[in-house]
């Protein structure tokens, strides 16, 4: 590492020298920094806003699912078949794919090695379950805080390898320089130190690169209604800002989950059969509100019930009182009705019996079968799920919340990016240098089988640093090349944040603005989507954007951080709404995990408006993928076929022969 100063705008402006910088420490981050330094690339730098913080780190679910190849038992799999699985979910790109499944046990066997406690049966087999859309019994689990150990584990390695790390740097600019031919690639990152805002001379550092590994997690920071920790924004718009194409940024994954500590309710948290509740804002006129439209206690407490199973929202889950209806009854009375929902596991739901009992007659087989085997048919939610899954109880009791005395506010939130940011099958983007790896690669389709999120995180870490390290060995840029080539780039966005502190008239409520878009968001480009509402949304997302061009004023240094959040959000914000508008435009209808208003369609039941009209996507875009391109004039939407599965060789001394050569990474 060698450092020097630019001045830019008079401010005295340190300058790191890296070959490749990762952005990010959550699992994928911190995998693409272990790897690089074992492959033998050792001039890295870990660059992160909080490096216990993010996503990997602070979330999970009942049962967090890892998907892999199949590891156990008799049951056929294979390589060809798992990625043709991936494949299938529509949008996803066949190599992409291919390379997920190739190296999904190699990921998988590293992170056993590290220590994350995969459970394997006496013999050494780590043995699988089905999760959602899988075919075979891919997924595996470490518990609820799965990605929390990865992450744990990970960290132990890196801080092993001696890699720099600096913590509490916020990305504020990619760094951007011209090629022959024309390409545009990265040369590096412009960063906030957060803990030195407050003066000129300690609040910017420049880390130069000739790589930069980003893997800043989903836009977490996008929607009100979210799953996601607090400690999580997201960095996506700053990409946008650099060049860097978006991919199926319509298709995200919402589902129930708490409000005030944010956790997916999925698992055992339904299969106790809660009882839902909604109230006014200040709690009172508490109504059980479901029942109106079901036909039976039996089809709702099913509905209940095959939540745990099938936690995401999903229009095909819709009819016949299906799951998913709850997630639409519960925005309904949020959204609509402007009132708050909770689950209730002190008391049966009215329905399930007589007197506040549950009354096994009322179950269907499926319900009943599972609480009966599990022991469990019994009590109320709580003492159920007491019985099954204490510490479902207890995680709630960490974060000062008493299931047996208080009730647990829902709401249906985004949960995971599918799309995001495109690259090829070695995860580098179309802005050559530059890799995005984890949530923020927009490598998944349509349907993507749980838990396969946390391996095609460490595959891109993975084929990033193996593609880093064969191909890009290169020195970093020096300071004066990065002034020549990046000066206009420092100052504007220097002068935005120095601009902003020096102005004293009508200071901006950062928070409030930002609360804007969040409820923008969560209102018109989540699971709940119309034309109508898209072309509201984005008519303000544009009004805002025109007004952060015209310059900002805030109160002190301080708030430098959320300014910058706050350019990154109403950025990524625009390009999301302007892509799910492209896909109405092309006729795109409801699928994924999102609903689309279409007038004369089907509503999902007797009493709801209208506006929960909807018809089913018929597949016709499943083969092709969008791509968003964003310039401060205009997003530009196209669409093209997805590249197919490969036939690789198989040929061994064909392959031998190309892999000594190279010629696998061209």
């Amino acid at each position: 590492m060698k450092n020097e100063t630019l001045s830019i705008n008079g401010i005295p402006v340190p300058v790191h020298r890296f070959n490749t910088v990762v952005v990010g420490s959550g699992a994928a981050g911190l995998a693409a920094a272990d790897r690089l330094f074992r492959f033998g690339q050792q001039s890295v730098a870990l660059v992160t806003e909080g490096l216990e913080w993010g996503t990997s780190r602070n979330t999970g679910s009942d049962k967090q699912t890892y998907y892999k190849l199949s590891l156990a038992g008799a049951d056929a799999d294979s390589i060809r078949e798992t990625a043709r699985t991936l494949f299938e979910g529509g949008a996803m790109d066949g190599d992409i794919a291919m390379a997920e499944a190739a190296s999904s046990a190699r990921c998988f066997y590293r992170l056993v090695e590290l220590g994350v406690p995969f459970p394997h049966n006496a013999e050494g087999e780590f043995v699988g379950y089905k999760t959602d859309h899988d075919p075979r019994r891919r997924g595996t689990s470490a518990g609820p805080l799965t990605s929390k150990f990865m992450t744990e584990c990970l960290l132990a390695s890196v801080r092993e390898t001696g890699v720099a790390i600096f913590n509490r740097r916020q990305v504020i600019e990619i760094l951007t320089a011209d090629e022959p031919g024309g390409a545009r690639r990265c040369v590096g990152v412009l960063v906030l130190h957060i803990d030195g805002r407050e003066w000129p001379a300690t609040r910017y550092e420049i880390f130069a690169a000739e790589n930069v590994v980003y893997a800043t997690g989903g836009e977490a920071g996008m929607y009100a209604m979210s799953a996601y920790p607090q400690s999580q924004t997201g960095s996506t718009g700053v990409a946008f800002r650099a060049g860097v194409t978006g991919k199926n940024l319509t298709e995200s994954q919402y589902g129930i989950a708490s409000v005030g500590f944010r956790w997916n309710l999925s698992g055992t948290y339904q299969q106790v059969l809660p009882r839902y509740v909604s109230t006014d804002a200040d709690g009172g006129d508490e109504r059980e509100f479901l029942d109106p439209y079901f036909s039976s206690p039996t089809a709702l407490l099913r509905a209940i019930f095959l939540k745990g199973y099938q936690w995401p929202f999903d229009p095909r889950k819709i009819a016949d009182e299906g799951s998913s209806l709850i997630d639409i009854l519960v925005y309904h009375e949020i959204v609509h009705k402007d009132r708050r929902v909770f689950l209730d596991y002190r008391h049966n739901p009215a329905c399930a019996g007589e007197g506040g009992q549950l009354d096994p007659g009322r179950l269907d087989d499926e319900v009943r079968s599972y609480l009966e085997y599990s022991g469990a048919l019994f009590g109320t939610p709580l003492a159920r799920l007491v019985h099954m899954n204490r510490p479902a109880i207890e995680l709630y009791a960490d974060h000062n919340i008493d299931l047996s005395v208080e009730m647990l506010e829902i709401a249906v939130s985004a949960q995971h990016n599918n799309g995001g940011l495109a690259a090829n099958h070695w995860w580098e983007s179309d802005l050559r240098h530059f890799f995005p790896v984890g949530e923020v690669n927009g490598s998944h389709g349509v349907y993507r089988p749980g838990g396969s999120a946390l391996n095609a995180g460490q595959v891109g870490a993975l084929r990033s640093a193996e593609y880093i390290a064969h191909k890009y060995r290169g020195e970093p840029p020096t300071p004066q090349t990065i002034e020549s080539q990046c000066g206009a780039q420092l100052e504007n966005t220097i002068a935005i944040g120095e601009k902003a502190i020096a102005s004293t008239d009508h200071p901006w409520d950062l928070h409030g603005v930002i609360q804007e878009i969040r409820l923008r968001m969560s209102r018109h480009g989540a699971h709940i989507r119309s034309r109508e509402g898209i072309e509201t949304a984005i008519g303000e997302s544009e009004r805002l954007l025109q007004t952060l061009r015209a310059g900002v004023s805030i109160t002190g240094p301080g708030h430098l951080r959320q300014l910058h959040q706050l350019r990154d959000l109403a950025v990524c914000s625009h390009v999301y709404l302007c892509a799910i508008r492209d896909y109405m435009d092309a006729g795109g209808e409801s699928r994924g995990s999102y609903l689309v208003h279409a007038p004369g369609g089907t509503v999902p039941a007797n009493g709801l408006p209208d506006v929960f009209a909807y018809t089913l996507d018929n597949g016709a875009r499943a083969a092709m993928i969008q791509e968003v391109s964003y310039t401060p004039d205009a997003c530009t939407c196209t669409w093209r076929p997805v590249r197919p599965l490969p036939q690789p060789g198989d040929w061994f001394e064909t392959e031998w022969a190309r892999f000594q050569k190279g010629e696998i990474y061209q």
